[in-house]
């Protein structure tokens, strides 16, 4: 198993996700936070809304959710358990590519995880192609 903590990047090209809707979608089944961005008057952004986020917790896995993207993480390396893969799984439902743009620039390969009682780290199985 690899040493390094899980952490992968999904993304939505087309129709932003609603934030607030996704906390009634997690909140049954997950631990979850609505997270706002800091107010600074000082700054300005053309993409202030998609700052909004939702921190959703399983049992070894973090997934942040925002409009646009979806980051994947452990704090520390561990197997994945079933809630973490259903959370997975979820979040690839609704941020089903891996590339933040349809244009081939930017490589973006899930890593190697470990799934509790299974026998190897492997890469995951991709679910949706993107």
């Amino acid at each position: 198993m690899p040493d390094s903590a899980y952490h992968y990047v999904r993304h939505r090209w087309w129709g932003e996700v609603d934030v607030s809707r996704l906390v009634q979608r997690f909140s049954v089944d997950y631990e979850v936070d609505y997270r706002s961005p800091p107010v600074d008057e000082s700054r300005m952004s053309i993409q202030s809304f998609s700052l909004e986020e939702l921190r959703v917790r399983a049992d070894t896995l973090m997934a942040f959710l925002s409009p646009y993207r979806a980051v994947l993480s452990q704090r520390e390396r561990a197997p994945f358990t079933p809630r973490d893969m259903d959370l997975r799984r979820r979040v690839f439902e609704i941020y089903p590519h891996e590339r933040p743009t349809p244009l081939p620039f930017v490589t973006n390969t899930e890593p190697p995880f470990e799934v509790e009682g299974g026998d190897a780290a492997r890469a995951g199985p991709r679910e949706l192609k993107s």
